[in-house]
């Protein structure tokens, strides 16, 4: 094959990548009402998520470049696919115009919690849940929406997005 083969530094920010892709998809299957098929493509980012520091630690290629475009991809996955899946599910027939202003918060929750986590550079814990936990949660509820009680909905995002931006520390697990 005479094509370029791919540089070892640029193999985790294809797993990043694939988290934004998926977070991407969840957010046109909200769109097309396949609820539970987007809940499923928020998950495939959580995995996606999880493999892509595990691999530049393997390889010894992390980078501030990489670490910048886990956050923003993580905003859209986690922050942005869950709030609009839940406002879509929920919150829209029951909450209306404001149950639109809390799945904003939400997003705009985890926004203000990846740029805090990017520039305190803290190894031992995180500060506040990590937006990664906070989407993937709102996934898994939502796969089970029919089940539980709508209010369940706007709590768990409220409650979500406050832990969030809050300064509980949390430890890290799995590294």
């Amino acid at each position: 094959m005479s094509g370029k083969s791919i540089k070892v530094d640029m193999i985790p920010s294809v797993f990043t990548l694939g988290n934004l892709f998926f977070g991407f998809l969840a957010i046109l299957w909200t769109m097309n009402g396949e609820y539970k098929m987007a809940a499923g493509f928020i998950l495939f980012s959580v995995l996606m998520d999880s493999m892509d520091g595990k691999v530049a630690r393997k390889l010894s290629v992390s980078s501030d470049f990489g670490k910048e475009l886990d956050s923003l991809c993580d905003v859209v996955s986690f922050g942005v696919a869950p709030a609009v899946l839940t406002y879509k599910v929920l919150l829209a027939a029951h909450m209306g115009f404001w149950g639109m202003l809390l799945a904003a918060a939400f997003a705009m929750c985890g926004a203000v919690r990846l740029a805090r986590f990017n520039i305190l550079n803290i190894t031992t814990h995180f500060l506040g849940v990590p937006i990664t936990f906070a989407g993937g949660f709102m996934a898994l509820l939502i796969l089970f929406h029919k089940s539980l009680p709508w209010v369940i909905f706007p709590v768990a995002l409220a409650v979500l997005a406050f832990l969030m931006v809050s300064t509980i520390k949390v430890p890290k697990l799995g590294k």
